[in-house]
């Protein structure tokens, strides 16, 4: 029988099946990736919800797992030579579990690194700066009366969308005819912008015919729908 005891998340969220990878996140872009990401690689996994409306993200026990405070975060206790390791940051979860699956990253270092490149530029670029433009378009920002905040971040969330789009001109995904990790980074913040934030005429979506193409196959995927409803909502 695994022992996760000494790891205080699991005095917060008992792991029912301490054998299992435990996930820890919630229904927002960054963390539907990761379950999106256990659903298509197979691999078992016992699922937690982090809730917002109770600051769970908060609490001592989450942040012992993450300093901070962000979903997802994912305890394995599998880990690199059979030890727990406990991980959070989606970006690095993802690379995680493809090294461990050997599922969603190409093998050749050449692409490797080339699918690596793209899951920086969605860490550094595009949740960030979609992020900031749901703020100011959807939540408080939307009441200041300088747009000028908001209108920054519609013209980033535009080239951002552009630079996709070109991507994507010639490719199935981002990667070519692989999907890869970098696609399950990517459009859960494309569907995000569009469907959350409510934000695709804002953004004119339809200038993006690429994106939304290949964001309809995204989320038409069988791992993709059940791992936007992970973990279950009370």
């Amino acid at each position: 029988m695994t022992d996760l005891s000494a790891f205080p998340v699991t005095h917060k969220w008992p792991a029912q099946h301490p054998e299992l990878l435990q996930l820890y996140s919630g229904p927002t872009p960054n963390g539907v990736k990761v379950p999106i990401m256990l659903e298509e690689t197979g691999l078992p996994y016992e699922a937690h919800l982090v809730s917002f409306e109770t600051q769970d993200q908060l609490s001592p026990a989450f942040l012992s797992l993450n300093p901070n405070n962000k979903i997802p975060a994912i305890l394995d206790p599998h880990g690199p030579g059979n030890k727990p390791l406990a991980l959070f940051e989606s970006g690095a979860i993802l690379l995680y579990l493809a090294d461990k699956t050997g599922q969603f990253i190409a093998q050749d270092a050449a692409q490797r690194y080339e699918t690596i490149q793209w899951l920086m530029w969605h860490s550094s670029g595009m949740g960030p700066m979609f992020g900031q433009l749901g703020f100011f378009y959807k939540f408080a920002g939307k009441d200041y009366e300088d747009k000028r905040p908001r209108d920054r971040y519609v013209a980033e969330a535009k080239r951002l969308l552009g630079v996709l789009n070109q991507r994507l001109a010639s490719r199935d995904w981002v990667m070519g005819e692989a999907y890869s990790i970098a696609d399950i980074a990517i459009f859960p913040w494309v569907r995000g912008l569009v469907e959350f934030y409510a934000a695709g005429e804002l953004v004119g979506m339809q200038d993006f015919p690429h994106v939304t193409r290949a964001l309809a196959a995204f989320v038409a995927r069988p791992a993709v729908v059940r791992g936007l409803g992970i973990p279950a909502r009370s």
